[in-house]
């Protein structure tokens, strides 16, 4: 039987041998690339057409969140799993809705990784014991059909927001995306205006609510 090819994303270098060790500990588990944020993770993908992604949700440059909703719009057959230290609905609700099919604690045993994959590579949602489907599926009635504002940023707003977040200059984030710094300014002040936030604490308490940033990091 074809053994499971598997992309792990994590920017802690530690970590990603770590999960690499586990993975190929199971058998029928390939690891066949690995990437130390979403940016590389969906660059591989040019070369690499893993049949899951293992991907930490908190990642400098291009986050988890952002990247599964991304490469789920490109790559909609891979499925995604996604690391995490927060067991609040909301981060597993922003998780859902990017494409991820399976939500695994970074404190879970490693048995339960395991599981986790057989879940989803038979078509199955995965989410850690820990988190109830029964809160969640509450917190999605409750949100319904209503698309918050992070919604509606643009993918291009809400990458330039986690650049922000992160503390990157305006000339930094033009040179990372490869982008104008009027082009940048654009952005931002487009973003700002349609959040109704002006300064950059309120930025950042806006990510992290929504999940495009994280307090850890």
């Amino acid at each position: 039987m074809k053994p499971i090819s598997v992309l792990v994303a994590d920017d802690h270098t530690l970590v990603r041998a770590g999960i690499r060790s586990l993975l190929e500990s199971f058998g029928g588990v390939e690891v066949v690339a690995e990437a130390s944020d979403g940016r590389e993770a969906i660059a591989l993908l040019r070369t690499h057409t893993p049949d899951l992604i293992l991907m930490d949700i908190a990642m400098r440059g291009l986050n988890g969140l952002e990247a599964a909703a991304r490469i789920r719009k490109s790559h909609p057959k891979i499925r995604i799993i996604m690391l995490s230290m927060h067991a609040s609905e909301e981060y597993v609700m922003q998780a859902l809705r990017s494409g991820a099919a399976g939500y695994l604690l970074k404190d879970s045993a490693t048995l339960e990784l395991e599981l986790a994959l057989k879940a989803v590579m038979n078509g199955e949602t995965y989410l850690s014991p820990p988190i109830s489907k029964q809160v969640v599926e509450s917190y999605m009635n409750r949100v319904g059909d209503e698309q918050g504002t992070a919604v509606q940023l643009t993918p291009r707003q809400r990458e330039i927001l986690q650049l922000i977040v992160e503390g990157f200059s305006t000339k930094d984030i033009a040179a990372r995306l490869h982008l104008s710094t009027k082009t940048v300014e654009t952005h931002r002040t487009k973003l700002m205006e349609r959040l109704d936030i002006h300064d950059i604490p309120g930025l950042v308490r806006y990510a992290i609510r929504v999940g495009i940033s994280t307090a850890d990091k």
